[in-house]
C-alpha cells in the first residue's frame, strides 16, 4: 500500500474516534511537511490531540475499537512522561504517535491549521509556517531538510514574519537565543535554490 494511501486510510480511521473526543486535533510532522513541501518517505503520522474529556483511558478503548493498538503497555507513566500514546493503525501497519496537547504553543498552532484533503479525507493540517517552527526545535537534519523543502515550495505564499515572531517568542519562553538563527540560515538556503 502506497504510504500516501496508508496515510489516508489511517486518518480515516482516526477522525470519527477524535470527533468523539472534542475534535480538537491536527496533523503535524513528517506528513504536514509533505503536504506543504517535498514528497519524502516516512512510516508515521503525527498528531496533536486536545482531548475532551481529557480522558487517555477511554481514548486508547476506543482506538482499540477501531484497530488502533498501544504500543506501550503502562499508558499512565508513559503519558506521564512524555504526553504521547503511541498507536500502530493494525489495517495499515503504520505508525501513529498521538500527542496529547495542553496550554501554550500547541493550542496556538491549533488555532492556525487549515484543513486539507488527503486522499478524500479532510483533515485539520499545522499550517507552514508553524511546521517549520517545530522543525526547527527538533532541528534534525531531515527536519531541516524538510524546513527548506516547505520554504521553497510555499516561497511567497510563506509568512517569513510571523514564522520570526514566533520563534522569537520561543526564545524568550526557553531563554536561548539559538531558533532564529537556524531559521535564517535556512530561509537563505531556500532562496537560494532549496539545498
Amino acid at each position: 500500500m502506497p504510504a500516501e494511501s496508508a496515510a489516508a486510510d489511517l486518518l480515516r480511521a482516526l477522525a470519527p474516534v477524535l470527533r468523539r473526543f472534542g475534535d480538537r486535533w491536527y496533523v503535524f510532522g513528517a506528513q504536514a511537511a509533505i503536504v506543504w513541501g517535498r514528497p519524502r518517505l516516512t512510516g508515521d503520522v503525527d498528531v496533536t490531540v486536545f482531548l475532551e474529556p481529557d480522558a487517555p483511558k477511554d481514548f486508547v478503548a476506543a482506538m482499540a475499537e477501531v484497530g488502533f493498538l498501544l504500543r506501550v503497555t503502562d499508558v499512565d507513566r508513559f503519558v506521564e512522561r512524555t504526553r504521547v500514546l503511541p498507536f500502530l493503525h493494525r489495517e495499515t501497519s503504520l505508525a501513529l504517535d498521538v500527542v496529547l496537547g495542553g496550554p501554550g504553543p500547541e493550542e496556538e498552532f491549533a488555532r492556525h491549521t487549515r484543513h486539507v484533503d488527503l486522499g478524500g479525507v479532510s483533515v485539520p493540517v499545522l499550517a507552514p509556517e508553524e511546521l517549520v517552527v517545530t522543525k526547527i526545535l527538533a532541528g534534525r537534519p531531515k527536519d531541516l531538510e524538510d524546513v527548506r523543502g516547505v520554504l521553497v515550495a510555499q516561497a511567497e505564499a510563506f509568512d517569513v514574519e510571523r514564522t520570526r515572531e514566533l520563534l522569537q517568542m520561543l526564545e524568550a519562553a526557553l531563554d536561548q537565543a539559538d531558533l532564529l538563527p537556524v531559521f535564517e540560515a535556512q530561509l537563505g538556503l531556500a532562496r537560494r535554490g532549496g539545498r
